[in-house]
């Protein structure tokens, strides 16, 4: 029975040095991951350190692009806007040269209306007068509103 308890022992000693043993293991992998996870950490922190620059001066110049096109944005409406006023102050003055036309048209119009209307009742006037003379120098009985006969 000693023996077998000698055995059971050794057996029970191993049994409890392996996982002793697989700690060990254990922790000297959890050691290197970390080691690993820290190079990698500088590795990467110094990658982006090397990007920033690239980064910023990108970004700059993306920025200077977009100024220079919104000078030049703003230069081209100005210039738009100073020809389009223009424009519009151009046609401001030819409705306003046709308006003084047609204001001389129509007064040239109402005057020639006046004149002619004055003109027709001259005429009637005039036409009445030689009637009212011819009667007075002829007879009198020719003028008369009776029948001839």
């Amino acid at each position: 029975m000693a023996a077998t308890l000698q055995e059971r022992g050794t057996y029970l000693e191993g049994r409890l040095e392996e996982p002793s043993r697989l700690g060990a293991e254990l922790r000297e992998m959890v050691f290197h991951l970390d080691q690993k996870v820290d190079r990698l950490r500088k590795e990467l922190f110094a990658q982006l350190q090397a990007l920033d620059p690239r980064l910023l001066a990108e970004t700059r110049a993306v920025d200077q692009n977009v100024d220079r096109f919104r000078e030049e944005l703003t230069a081209q409406m100005q210039g738009l806007d100073q020809r389009l006023s223009a424009r519009v102050q151009s046609l401001e003055q030819k409705v306003q040269d046709l308006d003084q036309r047609m204001t001389r048209y129509f007064i040239w119009l109402m005057g020639l209306q006046f004149a002619t209307l004055a003109t027709i009742i001259s005429i009637l006037l005039l036409i009445s007068v030689f009637y009212y003379v011819y009667c007075l120098i002829s007879s009198l009985s020719r003028c008369s509103t009776e029948p001839r006969g």
